[in-house]
């Protein structure tokens, strides 16, 4: 028995959603013969707000094909530093699109039209073309932060009047939506293009949807051929994302419940301190704060082991491993060091409220017993 909070990519189907898969209608995809994908991606398309939608197998795959569409080798494309697009996706903006990546730095992954300024070189003979801004909502490595709305559409608007092509890395725009009262379609129109993951929060088991105008659309399914993501009767697992779509956004809320309630009780442990919640991302740090009780981020990314009152606390990997390992008779707990002195956790559909409690008692007990024997 364990509890995983590793990420909401690791739910299983629940009876209604292999049901709906068992009995899908399926037909040959590349042929666009399927009828369940074809249902999926106009449902999609519709709650976002776009011309057309395309099925693809993951959100890497999704922003990969959009950034594609979107440029020429040897463009730049310009993104936050620890977005998912260049931090999580092997290397494929420069190894399959040739681009050449300009970084923002921020805490909570958002940032102001200046930034995106300071990165539009002269167009000239000297300078790779500024083509492509990319965006991230929830951005996961900074913590499941959701934009504030004006700021997404000051950044936005200031894109697309340079010329740039604005893509939205919209893996967990699910997420974002439920954190701020907004609908999908509040954010797509201020993009040229997005991609929305069904496998993350919502709790099927594969699948993401890009999403833009008809002719991009198009030339996004050229792309999923060029790299091999072509599917055929792949309606059984359309099936598990359509059935997400319709029945498992509504709950959301309980997972951003489950998240700040294990913010407020993992903040009261010594040692231990939380990002503050915004959605279903929890990132806690192990160690010191600054003079307001903030996590410090500088310290979150030291490999060196940090000390509180004279005693050694364990870093990110270590407590993980405890954490896995369980403690006086409660669950084993799954999570990722993410940083030397941080660690992600992630509420979803398989894990409950008290499951959430159970998890807090033991990360409480696991850094007592750490700090006892330092």
């Amino acid at each position: 028995m364990f509890i995983d909070l590793r990420s909401d990519t690791v739910t299983k189907p629940s009876a209604d959603m292999r049901a709906a898969m068992a009995s899908a209608e399926v037909g040959d995809d590349v042929y666009q013969e399927d009828p369940t994908v074809r249902r999926l991606q106009e449902r999609t398309a519709e709650i976002l707000g776009t011309e057309a939608a395309l099925y693809v197998v993951s959100g890497h795959q999704g922003n990969q094909l959009c950034l594609r569409a979107h440029s020429q080798p040897g463009d730049a494309l310009i993104c936050h530093t620890y977005s998912h697009v260049l931090h999580y996706e092997t290397g494929t903006p420069c190894a399959i699109s040739g681009l050449q990546p300009r970084v923002i730095d921020s805490l909570d992954g958002s940032f102001e039209p200046a930034r995106v300024a300071a990165h539009l070189l002269p167009r000239n003979i000297h300078h790779s073309r500024s083509r492509i801004l990319s965006l991230e909502n929830t951005h996961n490595r900074c913590g499941g932060a959701v934009w504030p709305m004006e700021r997404f559409e000051r950044v936005a608007t200031f894109g697309r009047e340079q010329g740039l092509k604005v893509h939205l890395d919209g893996a967990r725009l699910w997420n974002a939506c439920e954190a701020s009262g907004t609908q999908p379609a509040d954010w797509i129109h201020h993009v040229d293009s997005t991609s929305v993951c069904f496998s993350k929060g919502l709790g099927a088991p594969v699948g993401s949807c890009l999403a833009g105008p008809k002719d991009f659309v198009e030339e996004c399914r050229f792309y999923r051929k060029m790299f091999g993501g072509q599917m055929r009767q792949c309606g059984i697992i359309a099936a598990a994302a359509l059935f997400a779509l319709e029945h498992n956004r509504p709950r959301l809320a309980e997972d951003h419940a489950n998240a700040k309630l294990l913010e407020e009780r993992i903040n009261q442990i010594p040692g231990l301190s939380v990002l503050p919640v915004q959605s279903n991302i929890v990132m806690v740090d192990i160690g010191p704060t600054d003079s307001e009780g903030l996590p410090d981020y500088d310290t979150a990314l030291r490999p060196e082991a940090q000390v509180l009152d004279g005693q050694r606390i364990p870093t990110g990997a270590e407590l993980a491993r405890m954490l896995g390992e369980g403690v006086g008779g409660l669950p084993q707990v799954k999570c990722i060091a993410i940083a030397a002195q941080r660690i992600r956790l992630v509420t979803h559909l398989d894990v409950s409220c008290e499951q959430c409690l159970q998890a807090a008692e033991a990360f409480e007990r696991v850094m007592a017993g750490a700090l006892a024997i330092a």
